[in-house]
């Protein structure tokens, strides 16, 4: 598949001045929020889109918490949050809407997304090893709690895995667990 690349573009944010810039892969638009220069071996966050969490803060998730975290680092050590559109673990806005109406009937995340007749993740990763590689970047150090992260990116040396430590609330204390004890996440 042909990825169209953006220009470069400034991005002053409150965690930081950042440049930014896009990789079109079909319809899926990923966007790359960076530092300059980068390091040899930078910190490096791949997050998937959460429109409910990211945008409009719900807590439901962690979502939101993991991206503030990657930015504040990044601004601070320097590096990338590649911020992937696979909203709802990639089943979409409107089947991440069904699944979040099982879950308010007490079905966990994992168990809602099956109901639906996806997968527990159906996220994919390999954009990941070309933004890496357009960057020139060969080694990194890994925001993520996700196993399946570690395991995607063949292409790249993972120097250093960092855990994404967040609080919990009433709401996401069920989620958290089924992501620890179900799909494997480092917590």
């Amino acid at each position: 598949m042909k990825i169209n690349i953006s220009n470069i573009a400034n991005l002053p944010t409150k965690f930081g001045d950042f440049k930014i810039q896009t990789f079109a892969e079909g319809v899926k638009e990923h966007l790359v929020v960076f530092t300059e220069p980068l390091e040899k071996i930078p910190v490096v966050r791949v997050h998937s889109e959460c429109l409910t969490g990211d945008a409009i803060g719900s807590l439901k998730c962690d979502c939101r918490d993991q991206l503030e975290y990657a930015l504040k680092v990044i601004s601070k050590e320097d590096g990338m949050v590649i911020y992937l559109r696979q909203e709802g673990r990639n089943i979409g806005l409107l089947n991440k809407t069904n699944a979040y109406a099982l879950q308010d009937k007490g079905l966990d995340t994992v168990t809602a997304n099956h109901q639906l007749g996806f997968k527990t993740d159906q996220r994919s990763y390999e954009i990941v090893e070309f933004i890496l590689n357009h960057f020139g970047i060969k080694s990194i150090k890994l925001l993520t709690n996700n196993p399946a992260k570690i395991e995607s990116l063949n292409g790249v040396k993972i120097v250093e895995r960092r855990s994404i430590i967040t609080k919990s609330n009433r709401y996401n204390e069920k989620y958290l667990k089924t992501k620890k004890e179900q799909m494997g996440h480092l917590l």
